[in-house]
């Protein structure tokens, strides 16, 4: 609940034009942003797009949020999220993501094709050898984008657990997916 009450503080005082607060802000938050914009996207680029235009909203909206409609962060996550989408219904992105499906189809022809199966399917497999604390820390973190402390808050369990099931984890998957 700490960090919830320090998103607040945070947003009121972006809410009345304090551009450090804001700043805390998105440093605070930018990294389960950008996860939730880029697991949408599939593209660094269109992510890093949404994510500029939410945190724009945010900073242009920032008095219109209300703790009784849920976290700051919820709230956020919500702004970028519809975001990402309208990029998806967009008609240049789909043009684009055509013309790069193409392309890739072009340049690696059914071998390149075969090559990102296997490591998706290889990927999975080493995941799934991890122990269920190691495999939950790793998904939330880089798939995610939560941070050790949104990981502590989010399981209540110690930061030096948090920290040491995600340094094993990915130890083994290294392991793991080596030749």
């Amino acid at each position: 609940m700490e960090l919830e009450s320090q998103h607040v503080k945070l947003l009121c005082a972006t809410a009345e034009g304090d551009r450090r607060a804001f700043a805390k802000l998105y440093q605070a938050t930018s990294g389960k942003l950008y996860a939730v914009c880029l697991q949408l996207l599939q593209r660094r680029d269109l992510a890093e797009e949404a994510m500029q235009e939410a945190y724009v909203k945010v900073w242009h909206n920032a008095s219109d949020y209300h703790n009784d409609k849920g976290s700051v962060l919820v709230w956020m996550v919500s702004i970028a999220r519809y975001r990402a989408l309208d990029i998806l219904r967009s008609a240049s992105y789909r043009r684009e993501t055509r013309e790069s499906v193409q392309e890739q189809a072009d340049s690696s022809g059914p071998e390149g094709a075969l090559f990102d199966q296997r490591d998706k399917v290889r990927i999975d497999e080493c995941m799934d050898t991890l122990e269920d604390g190691q495999r939950q820390m790793i998904q939330l973190a880089y798939f995610r984008g939560l941070t050790h402390a949104e990981l502590t808050e989010h399981t209540g369990s110690p930061l030096g657990t948090i920290k040491s099931w995600i340094r094993r984890g990915l130890q083994k998957l290294k392991r793991c997916l080596e030749p």
